[in-house]
């Protein structure tokens, strides 16, 4: 179980780390620069942790899939980026693979 709260921050960081790349201009803004490094780094060490348990396909799909779904919803809530029905409907698909491959995946140990 605990694997999966390390999966849980591995993701809020990746998404925190790359939602602070706009910020970051490129990297020309020390503050947001610095959350984008330490984000990516407590992702991938938090990332590392969760595979010592969880299979690497499984956790990558559901770091990925969660991730691209959180990081659209904040572009959308905090840089008024628009999301239009395809988008929407293609984010969808994202989560509803990664449930397929969670819940009835037998070619992958839970």
């Amino acid at each position: 179980m605990k694997s999966w709260l390390f999966l849980g921050i591995a993701i809020v960081a990746e998404v925190v780390a790359t939602s602070g790349l706009k910020a970051s201009e490129g990297f020309t803004r020390l503050w947001p620069s610095l959350l984008v490094i330490g984000g990516y780094a407590v992702a991938f060490y938090f990332l590392s942790i969760t595979l010592k348990e969880i299979p690497v396909g499984l956790a990558y799909a559901i770091w990925a899939g969660l991730g691209i779904v959180l990081v659209a919803f904040i572009g959308w809530l905090i840089y008024g980026q628009t999301l239009d029905a395809a988008s929407v409907i293609g984010m969808a698909l994202i989560i509803s693979g990664v449930v397929v491959i969670n819940v009835f995946s037998k070619s992958v140990a839970h």
